[in-house]
């Protein structure tokens, strides 16, 4: 199985490399630092499987697993990352990753992952499905005017209440700044609003009484 490694520090990649490639059924084809490498990598080379890390220099890796799948949706992504976030989980599987793992994992259960992607199977992460399903639950709309967003506009809605910017937003989600601008429009003109401070003191009111009905030590526990 031919796997193209994806990750801008090439320590990282010799390291991935050396441990793949000791493997008799699977051959590292070739490797990139960034986002423009890794699709033309991919052209290149056909590979089974691409090992993508999220954080890249010229963009994301979501941004590339999303062109890569739209180009060649024959080919699997695993999105291998040091960052325990859930909006980039959920990002990466909005954009056709077939994996999302942690770095620490051990190095036998690196390689096994990087089979069963190859083999079609999906492959998340425990820890972080475990409570991204916790934090899916304290979102339930139980408010009318919050059934009437989409679950990205919540998503959005929270952000707002954090005092993010459109541009902090889009970092986090990884959208388009012009992307979270039409989303902010929209999820104003469905909650009846038209200031983004009334937004931001609805979401504010709403995460309250979330948290006391999903007090946040039951998923916000650390990872062990």
């Amino acid at each position: 199985m031919k796997v193209v490694v994806v990750d801008d520090h090439e320590v990282v990649r010799q390291g991935l490399k050396a441990l793949i490639d000791a493997q008799d059924d699977l051959e590292v084809v070739g490797e990139a630092g960034d986002v423009e490498s890794a699709i033309r990598q991919v052209g290149y080379h056909s590979p089974d499987v691409v090992v993508m890390d999220v954080r890249l220099p010229d963009g994301t890796g979501v941004e590339a697993c999303r062109e890569i799948r739209s180009r060649w949706p024959e080919v699997n992504v695993l999105m291998l990352t040091s960052y325990a976030d859930e909006e980039a989980l959920v990002s990466s599987i909005m954009a056709g990753a077939a994996g999302y793992v942690l770095k620490r994992i051990d190095s036998a259960d690196l390689v096994d992952a990087i089979r069963r992607v190859a083999d079609g199977e999906s492959l998340l992460d425990p820890n972080l499905t475990d409570r991204l399903f916790a934090r899916i639950r304290g979102d339930e709309p139980d408010d009318p005017l919050l059934a009437r967003l989409s679950p990205q506009e919540r998503r959005i809605l929270d952000l707002i209440s954090e005092g993010k910017t459109n541009r902090q937003i889009a970092e986090s989600l990884f959208l388009a700044e012009k992307t979270v601008k039409n989303y902010v429009s929209n999820l104003l003109s469905k909650l009846e609003m038209s200031r983004r401070s009334e937004a931001a003191a609805y979401a504010a009111r709403l995460q309250a009484d979330r948290a006391k009905k999903y007090p946040p030590e039951e998923w916000s526990k650390p990872i062990s």
